[in-house]
């Protein structure tokens, strides 16, 4: 078995099996196959792509490629949720808490914003002192104890998945399926699941443009999930409108501390609450209880304050420097509210990250975004922009404006 041969193998179009995926992985891993082989075999995947066999045999190479979570005799339900990234998307924030209320553990490996997405770390650490770096023996502890973690991944798990993807990143083969559902599933497999959420956006403010690519992605994460013993289910997301009314690390955190209360818009709360039920052990009108009653913010509270955050610090935190209504010129209906273009300008405005080593201003983004749907008369306000400068908040209005419809 040689690294040329597989290659030429995928490059045919031909199927490997899986003692061959797992020697790639383990090769790859161990720093024995070097990085342009490992990038001809990713182009390759690209091009040729890979049978549903395939495809599950390289997210469980890559799951075994470090450790996994492994949890006592006879502990509760293990769950957890992943979405393909949206804009305005902060679901995860009030998942977590929300199904530890319900007696599940929830052991939630969260990822960081590249692009015009946000990421839930980013989003995390807008709170004074939250750690999201975790160590796995400390992720057990505090799951064992209050029943939710929040945390990045650690060097001990998927390792394979962290270097697959730095080599995708750089040879253009991040848009492949296979690769997609083997970086997705791996790092949620070695958490030890029962059962797991699946949230699959498609859109302007999505990964996935079309509901179709969406399906196709939701159906090869699915079978890998239940392929590999874990209740999985999945529903779609349209992302042309952000979700909520916000977007922007702070801004997002402070519309969760609002549906946690027992508030806030109604699309975060139903999508959340859609994404709850599938997994959860109670009703969704008990789901909907444990937000009114403050039950699930009491839960996030107790996580913040075990991960070193603030929240009194975070509701001190300083606002942007220059914050903007912009208001409708016309009266009439709100038809659009483009969320890719809301999502780059929040990206230039420091919210987001074009590489994985740029800065990230908490304090930027939008606020209180009309939804499509609204009727609006002349003067109301359309959405808030939070700047660092009026040059930085000029660029954003003429970016996200195109793409606001009035009719």
């Amino acid at each position: 078995m040689t690294a040329v041969s597989l290659i030429e193998k995928k490059r045919e179009g031909a199927a490997l099996d899986p003692a061959e995926i797992a020697w790639l992985i383990r090769e790859f891993t161990a720093d024995r196959l070097p990085d342009y082989q490992m990038s001809a075999f990713a182009m390759a995947v690209y091009f040729r792509g890979m049978t549903a066999a395939e495809t599950g045999a390289l997210t469980e190479a890559m799951r075994r490629s470090g450790e996994s979570f492994v949890w006592p005799a006879g502990h509760p339900p293990v769950v957890d949720k992943h979405s393909t990234g949206g804009i305005g998307d902060k679901t995860s924030l009030v998942v977590a808490p929300l199904l530890a209320c319900d007696g599940l553990w929830v052991p939630m490996i969260s990822g960081r914003g590249l692009g015009i997405t946000g990421g839930t770390l980013d989003k995390l650490e807008s709170i004074p002192g939250f750690r999201v770096g975790l160590s796995r023996e400390q992720t057990v502890r505090q799951i064992e104890a209050l029943g939710v973690a929040m945390i990045g991944q650690t060097p001990e798990i998927c390792p394979a998945d962290r270097k697959l993807y730095a080599l995708r990143d750089v040879t253009a083969t991040v848009p492949s399926q296979p690769l997609i559902v083997a970086s997705i599933m791996s790092k949620k497999l070695a958490e030890g699941l029962d059962r797991l959420s699946l949230d699959v956006k498609f859109g302007s403010g999505a990964f996935m443009k079309s509901m179709a690519e969406a399906e196709s992605l939701t159906a090869a994460m699915v079978d890998v999930g239940r392929s590999m013993g874990v209740a999985t289910h999945a529903r779609l997301t349209p992302m042309e409108e952000p979700l909520g009314h916000a977007v922007g690390n702070a801004l997002e955190v402070q519309e969760c501390l609002d549906v946690l209360g027992g508030a806030g818009p109604p699309d975060l709360v139903e999508l959340v609450l859609d994404l709850c039920e599938p997994v959860a052990q109670s009703s969704r009108m008990a789901l909907a209880g444990r937000l009114a009653d403050g039950s699930a913010l009491r839960k996030f509270h107790a996580m913040v304050a075990a991960q070193g955050g603030d929240l009194e610090a975070f509701a001190r935190r300083p606002a942007a420097p220059v914050i903007r209504e912009w208001r409708a010129p016309v009266s009439g209906v709100l038809t659009r509210m483009d969320a890719g273009l809301i999502g780059r300008a929040a990206g230039g405005l420091g919210a987001g990250r074009r590489r994985t080593d740029d800065s990230i201003d908490p304090r930027v983004g939008f606020d209180r975004l009309a939804k499509t749907g609204t009727r609006l008369d002349r003067g109301d306000v359309v959405l808030r922009v939070h700047a660092a400068d009026e040059a930085a908040a000029d660029e954003a209005l003429a970016g996200v404006l195109p793409g606001v419809v009035i009719t």
